[in-house]
């Protein structure tokens, strides 16, 4: 899981505005590429937290869901940057709950704007996103460098999956890698023991 949140000067804005910073997801991969550099040099700051998948599945074991990891990682996010406001994209259906998980674990006070499509609202966000995308994206070109094609990393593709059943018929484990704890490796884990 990789989190990322950024200090932008308002100064910057429209020059953001003019290169289409906006939702990461409506952004071609290549493009991302070239708008993250140009976010990473007009940002005052910016942070990225990787969470890892054998923490993300430790916390999923002691019973935390994925909201609340998201929440612990925007945390971390935070009390590195210590904005004074700051907009939040939520993760969870109940925005209030999820703006409380993010609340107890910071170390300073700070205004949180927390909302649904907020990557879409803010440019901030938007910027932050693009940044976590890439991110992801490198980490998954540098894991197909090492082990060959696995798809996007996404649990619903179909390249992944295979990936996955592959590396299980031939190691009888899933790889570090991978979160233990996705149904869909849960899945393929039984179906080997078959």
């Amino acid at each position: 899981m990789v989190i990322c949140g950024i200090l932008l000067d308002t100064d910057v804005f429209a020059e953001l505005k003019a290169e289409r910073v906006r939702d990461s997801k409506k952004i071609s991969p290549n493009r991302r590429k070239e708008l993250s550099e140009l976010l990473k040099k007009r940002a005052e700051k910016f942070e990225i937290v990787e969470i890892e998948p054998g923490e993300i599945d430790q916390l999923r074991g002691e019973g935390t869901n994925l909201n609340q990891i998201e929440a612990i990682g925007f945390a971390r996010v935070l009390n590195r940057l210590n904005p004074e406001t700051v907009y939040v994209d939520s993760a969870s259906a109940n925005t209030e709950m999820f703006a409380d998980q993010i609340y107890e674990l910071l170390d300073e006070d700070m205004e949180l704007i927390v909302e649904h499509e907020a990557d879409v609202k803010y440019l901030p966000v938007s910027a932050a996103s693009i940044i976590a995308k890439v991110r992801r994206d490198e980490r998954i070109e540098e894991l197909k460098e090492k082990y060959g094609e696995m798809g996007s990393g996404y649990p619903a593709d179909d390249r992944t999956i295979q990936f996955l059943k592959k590396w299980v018929k031939e190691h009888k484990e899933l790889p570090t890698f991978a979160r233990q704890s996705w149904k869909t490796a849960q899945r393929i884990m039984s179906e080997n023991e078959e």
